[in-house]
């Protein structure tokens, strides 16, 4: 007899971080020789995991009917959209999907698994906490896929800064010029050439925006395929992650794979992510809840201390990642959230 099934719900596809994530855990739980699936009314299923929601609230309520646990994982919440006007189908899209992923949160969901702790602390706070189990993991790495390479020789008479989101629109143009900040400060600091990598989907309006502010070279790399990260991460002398208040970015922890330090601002998870030994984090100086402009001078003179002592940063980087970011240990964890006691789960 076949034994218990997981569903994952929605079956996603693309480059974005959901779809990513999907992808390892269905092949992590595949190699412990779990039978993965998007299909609840399976009988064989065990448990069905909500990566965020699901239009079709009927599967869940079949799921719950049936006694099936649910597990959501959770993101963060839409908000750019009430701080700067991005278009009425966009504003009115998010809030769909805040109702979506709330009304599952409070009604629906039997354990939540959030992806940080910022993460659980916002949802908490906005919407109050829920007596059901919930608990935190972090997003995975494949760390034999993302490693330091000896290869790449970076050389030291110029400073390449790299950049890697999914897109820039939607209300993050703070976010793409927080980093051209960052590459002007670092080269007015080091008096040396400095070259910006942005990875990820950027509008033309907002390209030429960027390009009337800059006193460094910016490399517009567009939508790198994903085995193409681990090669971008090594050439690098340092990662900003530009998103602000991200929830778990899968950029940063395969950064930290592949040895390559992050430098930050101290919004949503990245704090907790980096820690002491992934990089360095510097307060933002601002209201980032509102899109101000932060304190950009403590940022350069953090990423310059990193320069001048990289090859310690880099073995500490590489050590964080093996430490709590492991493809591995995420799909253990998961296996244990679908499968295992949820009142034994970790807080």
């Amino acid at each position: 007899m076949a034994g218990p099934s997981i569903c994952i719900l929605p079956k996603l596809s693309g480059l974005g971080g959901p779809s990513s994530f999907q992808e390892k855990l269905k092949k992590g739980l595949g190699e412990l020789g779990m039978s993965v699936h998007h299909n609840p009314r399976d009988p064989s299923t065990a448990a069905v995991l909500v990566i965020g929601s699901t239009q079709h609230f009927d599967d869940l309520f079949y799921a719950k009917r049936s006694g099936i646990r649910i597990v959501q994982r959770l993101d963060g919440m839409n908000w750019l959209h009430k701080k700067k006007f991005t278009g009425l189908k966009h504003y009115l899209r998010s809030e769909r999907m805040n109702l979506q992923l709330s009304f599952t949160r409070r009604h629906l969901a039997d354990v939540v698994v959030y992806q940080s702790i910022f993460t659980r602390d916002w949802w908490n706070t906005v919407h109050g906490s829920l007596p059901s189990p919930n608990t935190v993991i972090y997003n995975g790495v494949d760390l034999k896929e993302f490693f330091p390479s000896n290869n790449n020789k970076i050389s030291s008479k110029i400073i390449r800064l790299l950049v890697v989101e999914g897109s820039f629109k939607g209300g993050h143009e703070r976010d793409l010029l927080n980093a051209v900040d960052l590459a002007n400060a670092l080269s007015d600091r080091t008096h040396k050439q400095v070259d910006l990598l942005i990875a990820g989907n950027v509008p033309s309006s907002m390209r030429t925006i960027v390009s009337t502010n800059r006193k460094v070279n910016i490399n517009w790399l567009g939508l790198v395929p994903h085995k193409e990260i681990p090669a971008l991460d090594c050439s690098a002398h340092i990662l900003f992650p530009a998103e602000i208040n991200a929830a778990c970015p899968n950029s940063l922890v395969e950064a930290l794979g592949c040895g390559l330090p992050v430098v930050s601002y101290a919004t949503g998870s990245l704090p907790e992510l980096i820690g002491e030994d992934g990089g360095t984090v510097v307060p933002y100086g601002s209201n980032y809840w509102n899109l101000d402009a932060p304190k950009t001078k403590p940022l350069a003179k953090a990423a310059e201390n990193i320069l001048n002592d990289l090859s310690t940063f880099k073995r500490s980087a590489r050590s964080r990642a093996e430490m709590y970011f492991s493809v591995d240990l995420m799909v253990e964890k998961y296996r244990q959230v679908l499968l295992d006691d949820p009142q034994s789960l970790p807080s």
